[in-house]
């Protein structure tokens, strides 16, 4: 039988980076000072997360100006949300196979 650990996926193993990847696969897009503020993280920490997601392609990142005040927003790619699904779906089996 072939071991549910092994479908697991390595970016989402970490907890922030899978609640990020939650609050995005709910929201149509959310703006860092919010999403920094919902995880009650730092900016520097949140920055180094948004970037391992964004470089494997799990989000894209929109940056624009409001009021001459940067803005930055980040959504969930399809690749970001199959991953994600395939990640809940491995976590699933490995709890199931526990029982």
């Amino acid at each position: 039988m072939k071991n549910p650990f092994e479908n697991l996926d390595k970016i989402l193993e970490h907890r922030t980076r899978l609640q990020i990847m939650s609050v995005l696969i709910t929201n149509d897009a959310y703006e860092f000072i919010s999403l920094k503020d919902v995880l009650g993280i730092t900016d520097g920490n949140l920055a180094s997360h948004i970037k391992a997601l964004e470089r494997v392609k799990y989000i894209s990142v929109s940056k624009s100006f409001v009021e001459r005040k940067p803005n930055t927003k980040y959504k969930i790619t399809e690749r970001g949300r199959n991953a994600f699904k395939k990640h809940l779906d491995a976590l699933e089996a490995v709890v199931k196979q526990q029982k």
